[in-house]
């Protein structure tokens, strides 16, 4: 296997860590858990992530190391968020593959194998990772948020007083040092930039960083439409949080516009009230209007840190996260074209080799695989975003299972556009069919990143109800699938409405039922999966990356 990337970071203490149990010791490796680590590192096949530094202005160049460095800085956080001391675990490994290993899963969980340690001694990842005390219970965190809210707040730790209550511990605060060196960047950085949205949004950012109030930079965000340049940076998305599903995770993206790309895309936006209003699902769930100050943009993705970093590595983004941003302004939706290309060339095509029916394997396009996670970052601003009863957001009804629900939605009602686009007439001579089989060979590239990604989660849901619905079937014969087009439209608006559904109710249980039918891999499925393993088919990619990378 190539070179895979090697974490660019030196980790510090945090300033605040109160009241952490330490994590569990590991035990020195043996043998047979080295051996296996050659097999897991096959998983991963390496990408150079570069660009076309020719389009930047002279400033923009000078930016582009900053950036990165402000980035770089989410490693540090999101180890300690995901593990705890990342400095002893690496120094209780002694194989320089284990080492590498950990690096790519930011602590000795695999997170492409349901979280299992594979380091020995180390013991099952906490479903709230480091970001709750490892004995919490989730009944514990529920009772103490209702005496201090704050316990429960986007951007807190939880920890255990000196008398054994919990008590939260603000990013600001735990990450004063990797956040305060990130915000000092991001300054740096604005003081070059040309662009007046993006220097109001670098400025702000900065300060969010160092307040824990992200509204006002996630607004400013909102408002850049020029920018050449662009960087996600702070804690984000709550996928790490399998507790309660709520605690976001720190990451950072830099980012170089592809203008000609996002030219192409722009008009997109302007089409989601009328995709809204014809949802396949009874009015009261479809109220809320979406934001029309959406935008789509291609970009070349040159740095990935943290959260979006570890194990399956993101292709596009939706932000912002905050349900009353995208309600009044909708979301961005950024493109990760160079990242995406990577992974279609080097293992979408080689799966659909496997597993997609030879007749129609010619179906399986990079144009549709672009426009099939293109329309699922649209999709996530369609729906409800509240549940119906008034008792708050759906991330906060469905707690841990929030996030998987939504990637479905996403990728369901992301096909739902497509055909009704196409209907009318909005993608011109493009096939069909090609969106829906490179669709199902996107589902088995997906199942793979395991039952610990909400992504891996989504898609188990939605092939086995495609399967026992009669959108898609497998030969017993040459053991491949194929997609039944006399029927899946009618399967994609069932899905489509069972989901919104499940939402809008936010009846938490209902939730919990449907994912725990659906969301299990099968005998077969497995069997199957398998033979892309013995293939040799990488399950994601690793990158080398940064500024050498760059020549800058």
């Amino acid at each position: 296997m190539k070179n895979v990337f090697r974490l660019a970071v030196c980790v510090s203490l945090l300033t605040v860590a109160v009241g952490c149990p330490a994590p569990e010791e590991p035990e020195t490796e043996d043998e047979t858990a080295v051996n296996e680590i050659a097999e897991r590192l096959e998983r991963y096949t390496t990408v150079r992530l570069t660009t076309d530094l020719s389009v930047l202005t002279e400033a923009e160049r000078q930016m582009l190391p900053l950036l990165i460095e402000a980035a770089d800085t989410m490693n540090e956080a999101f180890w300690y968020q995901a593990y705890g001391d990342r400095v002893a675990l690496m120094n209780s490994l002694e194989s320089e593959e284990m080492k590498r290993y950990a690096e790519i899963n930011y602590g000795p969980w695999d997170r492409l194998d349901g979280n299992e340690p594979f380091v020995s001694g180390v013991g099952p990842k906490p479903p709230g990772a480091n970001l709750y005390p490892a004995d919490v219970t989730k009944e514990e965190v529920e009772n103490a948020i209702l005496q201090d809210p704050a316990i429960g707040d986007l951007y807190t730790l939880v920890r255990r007083s000196e008398g054994g209550a919990l008590e939260a511990v603000p990013y600001s605060q735990a990450f004063a040092a990797s956040y305060g060196r990130a915000a000092e960047k991001l300054r740096q950085a604005a003081e070059l930039a040309e662009e007046p949205g993006l220097k109001k949004y670098l400025e702000l950012r900065a300060e969010a960083l160092l307040s824990d109030d992200y509204r006002a930079s996630d607004l400013a965000w909102m408002d850049m439409k020029d920018n050449g340049l662009d960087v996600v940076i702070g804690p984000i998305e709550s996928y790490e949080d399998g507790l309660l599903g709520t605690k976001t995770a720190s990451e950072g993206y830099v980012l170089v516009k592809d203008r000609e790309w996002s030219d192409r895309l722009s008009r997109y936006a302007a089409l989601l009230p009328a995709l809204q209003e014809g949802l396949p699902v009874d009015e009261a769930y479809k109220q809320e209007e979406p934001g029309t100050d959406s935008d789509l943009n291609a970009y070349d993705v040159v740095y990935y840190a943290g959260d979006c970093n570890a194990g399956s590595k993101t292709i596009a983004i939706n932000l912002p996260n905050d349900e009353e941003v995208q309600l009044a302004r909708g979301t961005r939706r950024l493109q990760l074209k160079n990242a995406m290309r990577a992974k279609f060339d080097e293992i979408l095509v080689p799966i659909a080799g496997v597993l997609v029916a030879e007749e129609q394997r010619s179906h399986v396009t990079f144009g549709a695989f672009f426009s099939n996670t293109m329309f699922h970052e649209v999709a996530h601003g369609l729906g409800i975003k509240n549940t119906l009863d008034g008792a708050g957001t759906v991330r906060e009804a469905l707690q841990e299972h929030a996030s998987a629900l939504e990637e479905g939605k996403a990728d369901v009602l992301g096909l739902y556009m497509v055909g009704r686009l196409h209907a009318d007439g909005e993608l011109g001579e493009a096939d069909l069919m090609d969106n829906h089989v490179t669709f199902l060979a996107s589902i088995f590239r997906s199942i793979r990143f395991g039952s610990a990604s909400a992504h891996g989660v989504a898609n188990l849901i939605r092939f086995n109800y495609f399967l026992e619905q009669g959108a898609i079937e497998r030969s017993a014969e040459t053991g491949q699938y194929r997609v039944l087009p006399e029927k899946i439209d009618e399967v994609i608006d069932s899905l489509s409405e069972k989901i919104l559904r499940l939402q809008g109710d936010g009846e938490y249980d209902a939730v919990a039922s449907f994912v725990a039918t659906y969301g299990r891999q099968s005998a077969q499925l497995e069997e199957d999966l398998a033979r892309l393993a013995t293939a040799g088919i990488p399950v994601d990619i690793v990158f080398e990356q940064g500024v050498e990378v760059l020549g800058l």
